[in-house]
This record gives C-alpha cells, sequence and structure tokens, in this order.
C-alpha cells in the first residue's frame, strides 16, 4: 500500500527510512504469543524460532520454516498448526507500536519522505504492505522480495534504487535496532542511528536537520 514514487533528484529532501521489527512494531509479543500457543516457556520456544529465521527471511516457504522449528523441538505440525502459527507471528509483526506510530504521524505531516527496509518473510511483508499504516510509506524493501537480508551490503544498494536515492545515498536517515545493521548502513553512506526509542530517534532527527521543532 505504500505511495507510488517518482525518480528522485540528488536535491530531493531527506528520507527517514526505518526497520519494522523491534524499531517500528514493538518487540517480544511474537514470541510469547507462540510459546502460549505452543504451552511452552518462551525460553525453550526461542532457540529453535530463530535458528530457521535467516532463510524464512530471505523468501523461504512458511511450511519449511514452521516445520524447522517444530523439528528443533521436538515436536510435528499439521497444516492447520502451520497457518495457526505463522497467523500469529505475521500478527504480533505488523502492528504499530504507540511511539513510532506517533513519529510517524509528525513526519508524515511534515512531509517527509518515509521508507521501510526490514528482514522479513513474505507473509510479514504482505501483511504490513495491507496495513493502512503503510500508506504513510513511500517505499516498502523487505529481505524476502529481493533475496537479500541485512547486514549485507547488497541489500543497501538495491534498496537506494528501490528507494529511488541510488544517486544519493546520503540522502537517507535510517533507524535500525541492531548495530551491526546500522553499522553496514553507514559503510553505504546513510546516516545510520541505533534505535533505542523515540526520544531519542527525536534527538537524532533534529540532529540530521530533519525535525526543527
Amino acid at each position: 500500500m505504500e505511495r507510488s514514487q517518482a525518480v528522485i533528484r540528488r536535491d530531493a529532501p531527506t528520507m527517514v527510512v526505518w526497520d519494522l521489527g523491534g524499531v517500528l512494531a514493538p518487540p517480544g509479543r511474537a514470541l510469547t504469543a507462540l510459546a502460549d500457543a505452543l504451552d511452552m516457556p518462551e525460553s525453550d520456544f526461542a532457540p529453535a524460532y530463530w535458528a530457521h529465521r535467516d532463510a524464512y527471511d530471505l523468501g523461504g516457504a512458511p511450511e519449511e520454516y514452521w516445520h524447522g522449528v517444530a523439528a528443533g523441538l521436538g515436536r510435528s505440525l499439521d497444516a492447520e498448526w502451520v497457518e495457526r502459527l505463522d497467523r500469529i507471528d505475521t500478527e504480533c509483526w505488523a502492528v504499530l507500536a504507540p511511539e513510532a506510530d506517533r513519529l510517524l504521524a509528525r513526519l508524515a505531516a511534515r512531509g517527509t519522505p518515509l521508507g521501510v527496509l526490514s528482514n522479513a518473510p513474505t507473509t510479514l511483508a504482505t501483511a504490513v504492505r495491507r496495513a493502512s499504516w503503510s500508506l504513510r510509506f513511500d517505499k516498502l524493501v523487505f529481505s524476502a522480495d529481493v533475496g537479500l537480508a541485512k547486514p549485507d551490503a547488497r541489500i543497501y544498494e538495491t534498496a537506494d534504487a528501490r528507494l529511488g536515492r541510488a544517486a544519493a545515498a546520503s540522502g537517507i536517515v535510517f533507524f535500525d535496532d541492531r548495530p551491526e545493521n546500522v553499522e553496514a548502513a553507514r559503510a553505504h553512506g546513510w546516516r545510520a542511528h541505533v534505535w533505542t526509542g523515540g526520544e531519542a530517534a527525536v534527538a537524532a532527527l533534529r540532529q540530521e536537520g530533519v525535525l526543527d521543532d
């Protein structure tokens, strides 16, 4: 549901690009809800959840991912359980955190160009694009769409093109909760910051000249 976007000039205004999980979407909700659904401690569930996540974020099929998670837990899942777990996972990660919502509304009201660059599977990418809040964004770029994931340097190059910033990488301010992704973005030329919350993000955006109020 992102807005259509024309080719961006070199003198275009700064675009603010956001990670999804842990930045726009609140962290921890998916793991808690999934562990509850499986009636097991979150600490036991989490290692299996993350063990196969990279391949899933690169475009792997939901069935393959959730069967891998189940195998790591010593369980088996039928198709109904796969669908249920994937729905829970997607719904949790597609919800906008209140402080992110407020900050996005503030930026959108100023006409600031907005984008997303996130490691996310196809089902989550689809859900986010269908969410009404995604209308604020000029472009959404997900790892599953491009077959690349942060912090691979190539995904930032790909994102430049998709965001319409291929000739002006330094015109992007980026927020991500993982320092390794921030460092890779800085190496590429983006003005990247580790997300620690809305208050710190506002300060960073003032420092970057995006906000002046």
